[in-house]
């Protein structure tokens, strides 16, 4: 109520009686609808899930397929560089799982690993395009001969442009000849500006190659490789990475000894099943051997 100037003078508060059968009616009512709607999402979660299981089906089928075809590509370009080059296919192998060991010690994420197994894997795909005179030369590399070599990591990322699957690789591809102090190729980085893919697998690449028979050199000890590659530490190394790798460095040199390539391959597909997904290893997959 309200007076003749628009003041509030008061409020009427009414209250009705409901009768008892009118509430239980109305809650009746409540149930009723209720279980109607109830009733209609089980009916129609009922109809949809075969269809919905369906297309999640097909969807994980082709994911497979899909990543079949990338690790069948995967290999075949590591074949294509073993033709020209018979000490690196088992060297991409060796240092592919070095790296990812490495990776692991250093706690990097899952994302980055995956890209490292491709990088790695892949990281002198350039050389296919190096001349044979240079590439398989078994003496030291003239100065201008050097300079040809150097042009493997351009010409690498020449050849996986376009593949979104191995964009991730890029970065060791291009990379993985940068030293910490800026004096690498084929941009002159420094320090942490150098992808950390790419730091981490300058370590295992000159690990390998110390401990690796090469025409030009027998195999170094552990002991005299760890104190050649101590002397480039905070030079060709990240010195924190390098601190870590030296940790996990007599694993890894007694892995390089007594491993095969058939025991490299198996491991190589155990890493494929923890970064890529897998349950188990797809038929891409298999073909690392």
């Amino acid at each position: 109520m309200t007076t003749s100037d628009g003041r509030l003078a008061g409020y009427v508060e009414g209250i009705s009686l409901v009768s008892r059968s009118a509430l239980q009616e109305r809650e009746q009512q409540i149930r009723g609808a209720a279980l109607t709607a109830s009733i209609s999402v089980f009916a129609a979660a009922l109809l949809l899930y075969p269809l919905m299981s369906g297309l999640l089906g097909q969807t994980v089928a082709l994911s497979s397929r899909l990543l079949e075809s990338n690790l069948s590509l995967l290999r075949s370009l590591g074949n294509a560089i073993a033709k020209r080059d018979a000490d690196t296919d088992a060297h991409n192998y060796r240092v592919t799982c070095y790296a990812v060991s490495l990776a692991e010690a250093l706690g990097v994420g899952k994302e980055t690993i995956a890209e490292l197994v491709l990088g790695a894997f892949l990281h002198d795909v350039g050389k296919i395009g190096i001349p044979d005179q240079i590439l398989l030369k078994p003496g030291r590399l003239t100065s201008e001969e050097f300079q040809v070599m150097k042009t493997h990591a351009m010409l690498g990322i020449e050849i996986v442009a376009g593949n979104p699957w191995l964009a991730g690789a890029e970065k060791t591809i291009r990379h993985h000849h940068e030293r910490f102090d800026g004096k690498g190729y084929p941009d002159g980085l420094i320090g942490e500006a150098i992808p950390l893919a790419a730091r981490i697998f300058a370590l295992v690449d000159v690990f390998d190659a110390l401990t690796s028979v090469r025409p030009y050199k027998p195999a170094l000890s552990l002991e005299e490789t760890l104190s050649i590659m101590e002397r480039e530490d905070d030079q060709h190394f990240d010195p924190k990475i390098h601190a870590v790798f030296r940790q996990v460095a007599p694993v890894l040199y007694a892995q390089g000894q007594s491993r095969d390539h058939a025991q490299w391959s198996q491991e190589l597909k155990a890493m494929l099943e923890r970064y890529f997904k897998m349950k188990t290893a797809p038929k891409g997959a298999a073909e690392f051997e």
